[in-house]
């Protein structure tokens, strides 16, 4: 049994890292790392933008040195070649000072206002991860094609059958890690 003094020392909010892969996202980084930077929650103390340019060659880079003089908060960190979006989050993961990590695509195809959500398992019952769903029952569901959902789902089943887990979505973007 937990006593007062264990649910005092419990955090009330957690530091997020985001870690932002960037490869050649000139016409939407900007409006993604501008909604990414406007999440504000109780449950998120601190919140930490890691941005890697995997060698952009479209001018995504010039977007970002001008978000990172905007938003000092912003750490911004450059690959010399394009080496994948694993290569960048690994950067990315040397760079995070946050208690959780998350991944944020900089194409805008999630919405970083779920992110207060992805984080309160943390907080509320001391989760060690957390994945999106894009099939779960939400306030809006972004409409998939049927084979990408047919392939996605088989996806899950095989990878769940392999680990015991119970996941909806394994392709998901948002999967948070303490």
């Amino acid at each position: 049994m937990r006593s007062p003094i264990d649910d005092a020392a419990e955090p009330t909010a957690i530091r997020l890292s985001v870690i932002v892969p960037v490869y050649n996202e000139r016409h939407l980084v900007e409006a993604s790392l501008r909604r990414l930077l406007g999440v504000r929650d109780p449950v998120i103390s601190d919140l930490q933008v890691v941005v890697v340019d995997d060698a952009s060659t479209d001018g995504s880079g010039d977007v970002l040195e001008r978000i990172q003089g905007e938003f000092p908060t912003v750490t911004l960190v450059r690959h010399e070649r394009n080496q994948g979006k694993g290569a960048a989050i690994r950067t990315g993961l040397a760079h995070t000072t946050g208690d959780v990590i998350v991944i944020h695509d900089a194409d805008l195809e999630y919405d970083p206002q779920d992110l207060p959500a992805l984080v309160r398992p943390f907080v509320e019952a001391g989760a060690d991860a957390v994945f999106g769903s894009r099939y779960m029952v939400a306030r809006y569901r972004r409409a998939l094609g049927f084979r990408h959902s047919l392939v996605n789902r088989t996806l899950t089943l095989v990878a769940n059958w392999f680990t015991d887990l119970n996941l909806t979505d394994v392709e998901t973007c948002y999967k948070a890690v303490r």
